[in-house]
């Protein structure tokens, strides 16, 4: 396997050496071989590849990643530019015209993630057409481990939870130093629920500039 070669690297190395991650490397392996899996192998590591620990301001929980054919890229909401946009991405983009003026298109997020904002499914896999297929196979515990490092880092971040699979990361964050901040999943069954209104986008960038760090360019 090849790793991002930037400060995700000893970290996720580390990671690979442990029981855990070769059973779930293995799993993986079959899967691809077998079945139809999302995102592309070669995209798997997107999330850490484009976003370097260092660099984290501003963190997004996915749960796994899309599993309709050529939608997932390794980054939590996001597809290639020119694919159409998927309901909970939509959704998104109209919580954040209505919080901060911004419209966009392309639903390609990779000019977040060079930000530092940091698109994390906290299962990185899935098989075609079956949602959560893969979980329970290890990735939560390589995903939680990345939360903790990214919370144990002293710059201040944010931490956008939507959903409840996202929200049940919170005691992974140390709260005296980062802004967590809760809503609804962003998905047309839950988004009314919470989602719109929530203004995550510029209570997240206000903390961002009363830490003395550059806000996000949404």
């Amino acid at each position: 396997m090849v790793f991002p070669k930037n400060g995700w690297y000893a970290f996720l190395e580390q990671e690979s050496r442990k029981e855990y991650f070769q059973s779930l490397w293995l799993f993986l392996q079959q899967q691809y071989r077998s079945c139809e899996v999302y995102p592309p192998q070669e995209q798997l590591w997107n999330a850490f590849a484009w976003t370097d620990p260092q660099q984290v301001k501003v963190v997004i929980l996915g749960q796994d990643p899309y599993h309709a054919p050529g939608q997932a890229m390794g980054l939590a909401f996001s597809v290639a530019s020119g694919i159409k946009l998927p309901p909970s991405l939509r959704n998104i983009y109209r919580e954040l015209q209505s919080d901060c003026g911004v419209q966009s298109d392309s639903g390609d997020l990779t000019r977040w993630a060079r930000q530092g904002v940091f698109l994390l499914n906290t299962v990185l896999t899935v098989r075609a057409g079956e949602a959560g297929s893969h979980r329970g196979k290890g990735w939560e515990r390589l995903t939680d481990g990345a939360i903790r490092l990214l919370s144990e880092d002293p710059a201040p971040k944010a931490f956008l939870l939507w959903g409840n699979d996202a929200r049940s990361k919170k005691d992974l964050i140390g709260q005296s130093r980062h802004l967590v901040l809760e809503a609804a999943h962003p998905s047309p069954l839950s988004a009314h629920r919470g989602f719109f209104g929530c203004r995550h986008f510029s209570q997240a960038n206000a903390f961002l500039q009363e830490n003395g760090r550059e806000p996000v360019q949404w």
